[in-house]
């Protein structure tokens, strides 16, 4: 018997949503709503090999999920035989270790986190809102982006400030991408055959954000960002680590509010701010017209990624795996190389043939010698979240 499931990915101006089979794991329909609350949105709707598109505004995202049940009605599949609707959700906060089912309980704690995620969680709630309008009669699930790291020991979450006061706001390290950093730490254990709790590993999720985790049979014990998605690794458009003085230096300097030195290092830093682009595909193409800008970009990208796995690694106190996953870990294999280069000196060892290959496959990259495994898997956010979420309801 099947079970589908609505996985929805509420943006401020976008919803991204999947229905997939809980039992056979086979994506059925996806789609995507942008430009809510423009002057006019578009609706694009997959399914059974056909892609349906509209135009039309949105004032909200009460309006788009209307549109996008109205779709669903008119092309399939049938919304009445889903099971449950799976939310991602970005900032769980202190209050949500886990995947919860969803009540008016849970969405006054979400509005009380919003200042921990004021980008993220009002267009989550408004997803939850009208979502449950339209689909009243099954369960609805918050899957959080923060509840796989709720194993960080006290050591790694806790910020050295006044603990009044970091108490008092919540304040310490949750780490973002959980979802996919489960889904791929699991995976390596099945590529690998190898139980999940008797090995550590190092996972790097590399996309337009980017995270890395240190796991200790299958429970995160570290990860690079912290209360907020800012910190860590250079990332598309963000600056990642920073002196935190750099806030007051530029604000005294340039005038800019602390908002808009916010808004800086968010939306213009990163290897936008490096390079002048973020997609590693024209990076490459610069590297490879003598653009020093870019060479230099790429050599700070891999730099403090190299730097955190070695601080990984003497956290773990030895590393078995090394996994590199999303959209720039998948896809870009000079980043993979010259990290792993690197790295030689503590036992990894790129087999180069294997890392050269473009396969959507999960795989082992590190030659057979090498002292740690080094794997490419890809990531699958919205089959990790239809699991939770079934795991949930049942």
């Amino acid at each position: 018997m099947s079970k589908p499931i609505l996985l929805l990915n509420c943006g401020s101006s976008s919803v991204k949503y999947q229905v997939i089979d809980a039992d056979t794991e086979d994506v059925t329909a996806s789609g995507i709503i942008q430009r809510i609350g423009e002057d006019m949105g578009t609706i694009d709707h997959e399914y059974a090999g056909a892609t349906h598109h509209a135009d039309q505004p949105f004032a909200d995202h009460e309006e788009a999920l209307a549109r996008l049940v109205g779709m669903f009605a008119e092309f399939g599949p049938n919304l009445a035989e889903v099971v449950a609707v799976g939310h991602r959700t970005v900032h769980g906060g202190d209050r949500f270790s886990a995947t919860t089912v969803i009540d008016d309980s849970v969405i006054d704690a979400l509005r009380e986190l919003i200042p921990l995620a004021p980008l993220h969680n009002p267009p989550g709630i408004a997803g939850i809102m009208a979502a449950r309008a339209a689909l009243p009669d099954v369960p609805h699930v918050a899957v959080f982006d923060t509840a796989f790291f709720a194993t960080l020991p006290p050591e790694a979450y806790t910020y050295a400030i006044d603990r009044a006061t970091a108490k008092a706001h919540s304040i310490r390290k949750y780490g973002f991408h959980g979802t996919s950093h489960s889904y791929v730490s699991k995976k390596v254990a099945e590529v690998l055959g190898r139980d999940l709790s008797s090995f550590n590993q190092i996972v790097c999720h590399l996309g337009n954000g980017a995270s890395i985790s240190a796991i200790r049979g299958g429970l995160a014990v570290d990860t690079s960002m912290g209360l907020t998605p800012l910190a860590g690794l250079v990332m598309g458009t963000r600056s990642g680590d920073v002196d935190p003085g750099l806030h007051n230096y530029l604000s005294q300097a340039t005038g800019m509010t602390l908002a808009q030195v916010d808004a800086f290092l968010n939306k213009s830093s990163g290897m936008l701010g490096l390079s002048g682009v973020i997609d590693f595909r024209d990076l490459m193409s610069l590297i490879e017209g003598g653009d020093e800008a870019a060479a230099l970009a790429f050599d700070v990208y891999c730099y403090r990624l190299v730097g955190y796995i070695g601080s990984y690694l003497a956290v773990l106190g030895g590393v078995d795996a090394l996994t590199f996953t999303a959209g720039v870990g998948e896809n870009n294999a000079q980043s993979r190389a010259k990290v792993v280069k690197r790295l030689e000196p503590l036992g990894f060892k790129l087999d180069e043939a294997a890392n050269a290959v473009r396969s959507k496959e999960p795989r082992v990259i590190s030659a057979p010698d090498s002292k740690v495994a080094v794997l490419v898997v890809p990531t699958n956010e919205e089959l990790a979240m239809a699991r939770e979420t079934l795991a949930a309801i049942s």
